[in-house]
């Protein structure tokens, strides 16, 4: 089983100081949400204005790019950053890699306290002290188990800072069934994963085959429809606290009951743009955001190109939030059913099929297409800089592995080398994992 509970040392001194800021940081983010839209502008005016007097005299990069933007300018005045650009200092800066992305600690803690007001206006505080005092406080995270995850990182932040909670991570890796016994067992009273791997475990439950009773979910890492939610909830009888982030700011809004985001608009800027970064009026979907993080110093990000397609809500959202409501365009991938050489079905997560192939080929522009029930395709971008007969081998060797893990060795992965990878004509994005044929589809 590859799931593994860490043996965490509680350091009281740093977790007091930790607990302490925290409280600082929530005290202040209520007290602001609480005054309304006046209140949450005049905090982020406030905040934007401190980090960019910060910025100006500590940061070579932005002050360089900076020298023709007079004081006491507005935000849109500043010139846009992209990944790239950043990466550029870390030797890691090539169109479809991976950024590096470090947080300070005070923007931790802002992060954990949002969360936490955003639980309180949910009224979920119920739930969690139910969980905590009435379940045993068992905590379990489904998710891609290696540590540069920004998701990893933040749960092992929260179970050093949680000695209260049991905590334990389970590998989206891991074979279904494997993974609905080990959750079994260890009978959680949170989970959080992502929403196409809390809609296999919802589909896992409505079969009998998983018995849990979880007093809240946590859904994160992907786009999270108000269908699936819907599905997710009513299959395990709680709620779902549905967070959007990035390793760029690991909590940029949060879902509410009426289905929109909410950005944390006192501590986030998030611009919707057109290609060419001109702002996009309400209810007409961004080609692109551009982000800027009032929390984190350490690593700033001013007017940040971050790729994701938003669409603002162009009425106040029903659920009474003061804060700005959004619809994320995020890349919707599939969930992919295969046959089994005994005639089974076996689920795949698309997650899970990326994953494999970037860790073990470093590739980050792909696409595996499901072309038949027993058959995978593997179609490379032809503008990532590789060896590609090298990266082929790596990925198609670690895709069999994955699939004799599952009980699938009777797929076949192929190569399709003359197909560029495309993006998604509905959200400009890629789409990494896509069922192209009737008879997969025809697969349950």
């Amino acid at each position: 089983m590859r799931a593994s509970t860490r043996n965490r040392s509680w350091d009281p001194i740093q977790s007091s100081a930790a607990w302490w800021s925290w409280v600082a940081r929530m005290s202040e983010t209520w007290w602001t949400r609480s005054g309304g839209a006046t209140a949450i502008a005049s905090a982020r005016a406030e905040h934007l204005a401190a980090l960019v007097k910060f910025v100006r005299a500590h940061s070579a990069h932005y002050r360089e790019r900076w020298r023709d933007v007079p004081a006491g300018a507005p935000l849109e005045a500043f010139p846009v950053v992209t990944k790239s650009e950043l990466m550029a200092d870390f030797d890691a800066g090539t169109s479809g890699e991976p950024g590096i992305f470090v947080q300070d600690a005070a923007a931790l803690s802002t992060y954990d306290a949002m969360i936490a007001v955003q639980l309180g206006a949910a009224r979920l505080g119920g739930r969690y002290a139910s969980g905590v005092f009435g379940q045993g406080g068992k905590a379990a995270l489904v998710a891609a188990r290696d540590d540069h995850y920004a998701s990893i990182v933040s749960w092992e932040r929260l179970t050093r800072a949680s000695p209260w909670l049991s905590t334990k991570s389970f590998s989206v890796l891991d074979p279904l069934p494997q993974l609905v016994k080990g959750l079994n067992a260890y009978q959680p009273a949170f989970v959080a994963s992502y929403p196409t791997m809390l809609m296999l475990l919802a589909e896992e439950r409505a079969m009998g085959r998983l018995d849990i009773e979880p007093a809240l979910l946590w859904s994160g890492g992907e786009c999270m429809t108000s269908g699936t939610r819907a599905d997710v909830e009513n299959a395990f009888e709680c709620p779902v606290v549905n967070e959007y982030g990035a390793s760029e700011a690991l909590s940029i809004a949060y879902g509410c009951s009426g289905g929109s985001l909410h950005i944390n608009a006192d501590c986030i800027v998030l611009k919707p743009v057109d290609r060419d970064h001109r702002p996009t009026p309400p209810g007409k979907t961004s080609h692109t955001v551009l982000l800027t993080n009032l929390a984190n110093r350490v690593q700033p990000l001013v007017r940040y190109d971050l790729g994701d397609s938003v669409t603002a809500k162009p009425k106040p959202c029903a659920c009474g939030s003061p804060l700005p409501a959004i619809q994320v365009e995020g890349r919707r991938d599939d969930i992919v059913s295969m046959r089994a050489a005994d005639g089974g079905t076996v689920r795949l997560l698309p997650l899970a099929l990326a994953t494999v192939v970037e860790e073990a080929a470093g590739l980050h522009r792909f696409q595996i297409l499901q072309t038949a029930a027993d058959r995978l395709a593997l179609r490379l971008d032809p503008k990532e800089a590789c060896d590609r007969d090298a990266a082929w081998s790596a990925a198609s060797q670690a895709l069999r592995t994955y699939l004799a893990r599952q009980s699938l060795e009777n797929v076949a992965v192929t190569l399709e080398r003359d197909l560029p990878a495309r993006a998604d004509p509905r959200t400009g994005k890629l789409r990494q994992v896509c069922v192209v044929c009737a008879d997969a589809r025809a697969v349950h």
